[in-house]
């Protein structure tokens, strides 16, 4: 049974998800003392959070950070917020989408579904030991990690379905299209600029390992992953 952590101060709100959550057999937990989420996460050890933003004594996005500091969990913000600007910091503090309130219950429940699936479901690969190298960079899809030399990175579950598209067709056109399709299930629920956002941090993590452009925009058609870093080594 897959378990879901609520981090949610609208106690309304929280009971109707937890009755909509338990109607499909998942086993909930709400956050009760706001200033100890992280010790309620680590006991409840979850397989997904729903987090909002706008909560008692620290914001969202700080416990995003926190969370993501001990795990690689899939993290779905529910807010009221709905500037761009919102979702964009969602998605750098390290969530892996963002739902804005009032929300449809079917499409809420359906973004849930696909990142259990993606986590620890069918499309999280039949070989649990999978990886792939590239011009010295090694993905390691399962463990999340992103590795050349001597240095070692953890990446978020999108980074890596990204780099893995990527570096399975290195060297080639890899469409913006196929980067959406490749990363959610419905292309209809994703905002075009999510998936520049997630670009601008995949490029961020390449250049903590010392490659500043092996990732080439190709305009108005998508991205290319060219292992030019071999040559200037």
């Amino acid at each position: 049974m897959f378990k879901i952590f609520i981090i949610e101060d609208d106690r309304g709100l929280v009971a109707l998800l937890q009755d909509y959550l338990h109607k499909f057999g998942y086993e909930t937990q709400a956050v009760e003392q706001f200033e100890q989420v992280r010790q309620q996460f680590e006991a409840f050890a979850p397989h997904l959070v729903l987090l909002d933003v706008n909560l008692p004594k620290y914001d969202g996005y700080y416990w995003c950070r926190q969370i993501r500091g001990i795990s690689t969990c899939p993290i779905l913000f529910l807010s009221a917020r709905d500037g761009k600007m919102d979702q964009v910091m969602a998605l750098e503090n390290g969530a892996d989408d963002y739902i804005t309130k009032p929300f449809d219950y079917e499409i809420a429940m359906a973004k849930i579904k696909s990142q259990l699936r993606r986590a620890y479901g069918t499309y999280a690969g039949s070989n649990n030991e999978r990886s792939l190298s590239v011009g010295g960079m090694t993905l390691d899809v399962e463990r999340l990690s992103l590795t050349r030399g001597e240095t070692k990175i953890d990446l978020s579950h999108t980074e890596a379905k990204i780099l893995d598209e990527l570096m399975k067709k290195s060297g080639i056109l890899v469409t913006r299209d196929r980067l959406l399709e490749k990363i959610w299930d419905d292309q209809a629920f994703v905002d075009e600029n999510t998936l520049n956002v997630y670009v601008t941090r995949v490029r961020k993590k390449l250049a903590a390992l010392g490659i500043t452009d092996g990732l080439q925009t190709v305009r108005g058609q998508g991205y290319r992953l060219y292992p030019n870093w071999e040559d200037e080594e």
